[in-house]
C-alpha cells in the first residue's frame, strides 16, 4: 500500500487513516482515529488530535491545532454544488476546536473558502462555503457563518450568533452573542439583537489594540455624525469625509460603506416616539 508523503519528524498514529497522496509537513502530528484524504496538505507542526476528519482539496497551514470531532473540507451544504474541484485554505497558527465544520468553496463563489492566520474557531462553530475570513478572527462557540460571508481582521463573532449569507463584517467589529446578522457591519462596529442592529463602536477592542486616543475620539464623532438625523445618509457621508477624512479609522469605515455589497448596512435602531 502506498504511503502518504510525510516530512521529517511527522508522527502518524497507527490508528489514523491517512490516504496515499496526502502531504504531511515536518513535525506534524496526527492522532488516533483521524482520517486525512488524499488531496489534503497539512503544514509543518500542525496537530490533529483524535477523531479529526480532513477531506477534499484542503490546505492547512503551519502550527494549526485541530481538536476532536472537527470535520474540515467536506462537500458544502449548497444544493448547487455539483462536485466541482473547489478548495479550502486555512492559514497558520489557527486553533479549531471540537465539532467545528468548515466547507470548501463552490463554482458560484470563486471556488475557494479561505481562513487567515491566528484565528480561533471555538467548539461547534460553522464556516460555510466561499467564506473569506481574515486574520486573528474569533468565532465563539456555535457561531455560524452562512455562505459567501466576508469577515475582516480581528473581528469577533459572538456565541450562538448567525451571520446571513453574503454579509460583510468589517475589521475589529464585535457581534454580540445570539445575534442574527442580516446586514453589513462597519469596521469597529458593535451589533446585537435577534435581528441585529448597530449598537455603537467596539471601544474596548479599539483601546486594547493600541489605537491612539485622539483617533478614537474622532471616530466617535464621525460615527455620531454618520448615523445622526440631519440630512440624507449620502449627505452625512460627504460631511464625514470632509471633516474627518484624514483619520485612518474613519477612512476605513467610509471605504467599507462605499464598497460594492449585496446586503444593506446595519444601522442603529430608530427611536420610536411615545
Amino acid at each position: 500500500m502506498e504511503c502518504p508523503t510525510a516530512g521529517g519528524d511527522a508522527e502518524i498514529h497507527p490508528a489514523a487513516v491517512v490516504a496515499a497522496g496526502a502531504r504531511i509537513g515536518a513535525g506534524a502530528r496526527i492522532g488516533p482515529f483521524c482520517r486525512v484524504d488524499a488531496e489534503v496538505e497539512l503544514g509543518p507542526d500542525a496537530v490533529l488530535h483524535s477523531h479529526v476528519v480532513v477531506a477534499g482539496r484542503t490546505r492547512i497551514g503551519a502550527s494549526v491545532e485541530i481538536f476532536p470531532f472537527a470535520c474540515i473540507g467536506h462537500a458544502p451544504q449548497d444544493l448547487k454544488y455539483d462536485g466541482e474541484p473547489s478548495e479550502l485554505v486555512i492559514g497558520s497558527r489557527c486553533r479549531i476546536r471540537e465539532h467545528v465544520t468548515i466547507h470548501p468553496g463552490t463554482r458560484g463563489g470563486g471556488m475557494i473558502t479561505r481562513i487567515g492566520d491566528d484565528c480561533l474557531i471555538m467548539a461547534g462553530a460553522h464556516v460555510a462555503h466561499d467564506c473569506q475570513v481574515g486574520n486573528h478572527v474569533i468565532l465563539v462557540n456555535n457561531a455560524t457563518l452562512g455562505g459567501h460571508v466576508r469577515v475582516g481582521d480581528r473581528a469577533i463573532i459572538g456565541g450562538m450568533s448567525a451571520v446571513h449569507q453574503f454579509v460583510c463584517i468589517g475589521a475589529h467589529a464585535m457581534i454580540g452573542g445570539m445575534s442574527g446578522v442580516e446586514s453589513d457591519v462597519i469596521p469597529f462596529g458593535t451589533v446585537m439583537g435577534d435581528r441585529a442592529h448597530l449598537a455603537g463602536l467596539n471601544l474596548v477592542g479599539l483601546k486594547r489594540r493600541g489605537f491612539e486616543r485622539e483617533a478614537i475620539h474622532d471616530l466617535q464623532k464621525a460615527y455620531r455624525m454618520l448615523f445622526g438625523e440631519e440630512g440624507t445618509f449620502q449627505e452625512r457621508l460627504a460631511d464625514v469625509r470632509e471633516k474627518f477624512g484624514g483619520n485612518d479609522l474613519v477612512e476605513e469605515v467610509l471605504s467599507f460603506i462605499q464598497a460594492q455589497s449585496d446586503r444593506a448596512l446595519c444601522k442603529p435602531k430608530v427611536a420610536r416616539g411615545g
